[in-house]
């Protein structure tokens, strides 16, 4: 099966490849506006013999790139600033990244912090455009997050990802069914999905460079040369890859969060923020209710010493009533400034319930 959906031929799957452009830097430059247009990497320092984790395209113009030492990229650009990262905050953006694509599908394959798979096949918005969602996804970064990201947007797994590629940074390519063959033709076999340096070499050594001269390697002299991955160059130079989305676990709750920019004060100007922060939810969570019912809520709240706190109940709803008592129980442990506001759900796999039982309705 390639698609949650078994109506859909592979060749008709909409997959998006997100991946946030130079995401540390572009944090950083975010964070410090002094810091745009020089050249920048995030990394250990070159006197604990560190390396560079990323930099910024003003950078890379020197060769520089990641996992390059440190003292080695200071040598090829004496200017470069280096910063140290800052993990968690990098951790707390990627969170709110992976929040902007639950928006449209609920088919999500993080491959780290900064890039992510999207099985759009089914998605409502946009009338089901993968191009108007991938654009909109990258608006919304823009936008909201102060970073960009491209997008490549492509009937598989393996074509989306060197779509992303191609119109970088802050843009997005396509990859359309009936244009599949003539995109693939032109590629170089080192773009191919695990086709390494020493891969690489050995199909150069046979005359092939690119995957239209690959095509000319029958499967069983490819069988005979890489073992079973011959099968896997057989299809992906033919443009094949029947690679799901997957989904890394079941989902165990759904939340949304907003951090202030400035500290509310008290109690009631918290439950003023919540109608907006339930609206938020409820849109994340409509796409859900096929698969999981709620089990309980749950409101977070960070005062203003970072000090965290949550208060949770067993329900079977997500109506709005049900979070000011949470809010106030939360509120009144600490009774501090709040800089922060969580809301969410306890999610349940319909499986786990009677297969029989109805889905409860929404409650607005």
């Amino acid at each position: 099966m390639t698609s949650d959906n078994p109506q859909i031929p592979p060749r008709q799957r909409k997959i998006i490849h997100c991946d946030c452009d130079c995401f540390y830097a572009a944090i950083e430059m975010r964070d410090d506006p002094s810091l745009r247009g020089k050249p920048l990497a995030v990394g250990g320092a070159s006197e604990r013999r560190g390396v560079v984790a990323t930099c910024n395209y003003e950078a890379r113009r020197f060769g520089i790139h990641s996992a390059m030492p440190t003292a080695t990229a200071l040598r090829r650009c004496p200017g470069l600033i280096v910063v140290p990262p800052r993990m968690d905050v990098y951790r707390g953006v990627s969170r709110q990244v992976q929040q902007i694509f639950a928006d449209y599908t609920d088919l999500i394959e993080p491959l780290s912090l900064d890039e992510a798979y999207l099985d759009v096949s089914d998605a409502r918005a946009f009338q089901g455009s993968a191009t108007l969602i991938a654009r909109d996804i990258r608006s919304r970064a823009r936008d909201t997050l102060g970073i960009t990201l491209s997008a490549g947007i492509a009937p598989n797994k393996f074509l989306a990802k060197i779509a992303s590629d191609w119109e970088k940074p802050d843009g997005q390519f396509v990859i359309r069914p009936d244009q599949i063959d003539a995109f693939v033709l032109q590629l170089p076999v080192k773009k191919l999905f695990g086709v390494g340096k020493v891969t690489a070499a050995r199909l150069h050594a046979l005359g092939v460079q690119t995957c239209a001269d690959l095509r000319d390697v029958s499967e069983e002299a490819l069988l005979a040369q890489f073992g079973s991955f011959g099968s896997r160059l057989f299809q992906l130079c033919r443009g094949i890859d029947d690679r799901e989305v997957k989904v890394e676990r079941q989902r165990k709750s759904l939340s949304v969060e907003n951090t202030f920019a400035r500290d509310l004060a008290d109690l009631p100007a918290c439950i003023e923020r919540l109608h907006e922060l339930h609206a938020q939810m409820l849109k994340r969570w409509q796409p859900l209710q096929a698969r999981y019912q709620v089990g309980g809520t749950f409101v977070k709240l960070k005062f203003d010493n970072f000090v965290s706190t949550t208060a949770e109940q067993s329900a079977d709803s997500c109506a709005l009533d049900l979070f000011p008592g949470l809010m106030a129980q939360a509120w009144a442990r600490h009774q501090r400034p709040v800089r922060l506001i969580g809301v969410g759900v306890r999610l349940v796999p319909r499986d786990e319930r009677a297969a029989d039982q109805l889905a409860l309705p929404l409650e607005l």
